[in-house]
């Protein structure tokens, strides 16, 4: 009975250890997908040098735990961080540093993956950044806890959580990553996962205020190429030619997501999709709708173009980000009865998302 008990406290002190231990930065345990990398000794650790490039982790799949990493960062523009949960459609969960933001209230995001797409311009704001002034003269440390369908974020140490947030996929396990710069490398050191099921404590996610009155609902199309727009001779057999297998709905009360149902990385020719509602009036009338995007889109009502708009990253000025909301509108001529409002929305980055709001609904179905 001894020799049993101090066996099992051997084996469990032993798979405990090497759940703690950190994990060698080598192709034996990494799958390395760069521009350029360099494995070597900076800054005191073994680190690797990643530009424009991601690393999996081979031959190991992450639920619930710990995952630590270091990162020396530059202030210039890159985007580093860790994927988690991902799965074999690109969907998964992510937190990642803005260096060049340092000290901004968009220092760093918490975000989904979702079929490839990290959506930002919907999951801003402090329900999913906090400002933080980086140090470009030593190591940062990042520890992101997660258990279930809750996370936390503690950089350099924090006793207590800098973010605290609710994840957007249900739990299941998946591969795990690490990005560093884009066209500016990084070095990222002393990556330790524990699967331990980590307590958390001190969870206190920031709400989000939603939206009041949006069109909750849309219809999807199957996508096709942004180029077909181009003719509008060519609008009703585009329009005839599509199929409607997907119904999408607002998240975060403010915008729905596109990208939770039609996959754009498989295809990025493929890069936009008609969302579609349809509107029953009373009488022939003029209603005013608000509406947003990303990024870019063409509103068509009972077959004929009203509209024609930008909102991606950088079209309006350097800094502006084509975050979503109720930003643009058109009055729509009504007639009584049936009409069908579509918005082509076309997707690069950052978010492939429709939103929308009546002025006034009296007198409206939909």
């Amino acid at each position: 009975m001894k020799f049993k008990l101090t066996t099992l406290l051997f084996l469990l002190t032993l798979v405990s250890v090497k759940s703690q231990n950190t994990i060698p930065i080598d192709t034996t345990h990494w799958q390395i997908q760069a521009r350029s990398y360099v494995i070597e000794t900076f800054k005191g650790k073994n680190a690797i040098y990643l530009q424009g490039g991601f690393m999996k982790l081979k031959d190991q799949k992450f639920l619930n735990g710990t995952i630590e990493f270091d990162i020396y960062l530059k202030e210039l523009q890159a985007f580093p961080g860790v994927y988690f949960r991902i799965d074999e459609e690109s969907n998964g969960e992510q937190f990642f540093l803005r260096p060049h933001l340092s000290g901004k209230p968009d220092a760093n995001q918490a975000a989904p993956l979702t079929h490839g797409i990290t959506p930002w311009q919907l999951y801003f704001g402090p329900r999913y950044s906090f400002p933080y002034t980086y140090n470009y003269e030593d190591w940062t440390h990042v520890k992101i806890i997660v258990n279930e369908g809750k996370a936390q974020v503690f950089l350099n140490y924090a006793k207590k959580p800098n973010l605290s947030w609710n994840l957007f996929h249900k739990p299941k396990s998946g591969d795990i990553g690490f990005r560093g710069g884009n066209r500016t490398g990084l070095h990222i050191a002393n990556i330790k996962i524990d699967h331990s099921v980590p307590k958390i404590s001190g969870f206190a996610p920031i709400e989000r205020k939603p939206i009041e009155g949006l069109i909750q609902k849309w219809e999807i199309s199957d996508s096709f190429e942004e180029s077909e727009l181009d003719d509008i001779n060519n609008l009703t057999k585009l329009i005839a030619n599509r199929k409607w297998n997907h119904e999408i709905v607002v998240e975060e009360g403010t915008a729905a997501n596109i990208s939770r149902k039609v996959n754009l990385v498989s295809n990025r020719k493929k890069n936009t999709v008609f969302a579609r509602i349809t509107i029953h009036s009373n009488k022939k009338q003029t209603k005013l709708i608000k509406f947003g995007y990303s990024d870019r889109v063409v509103a068509i009502l009972n077959g004929k173009p009203i509209y024609k708009g930008t909102n991606k990253w950088r079209s309006r000025d350097y800094r502006y980000l084509g975050t979503v909301g109720l930003f643009d509108g058109v009055y729509l001529p009504l007639k009584k009865g049936k009409n069908t409002l579509l918005m082509a929305v076309s997707e690069d980055f950052g978010g492939w998302l429709i939103t929308g709001k009546f002025n006034n609904e009296i007198g409206l179905k939909y």
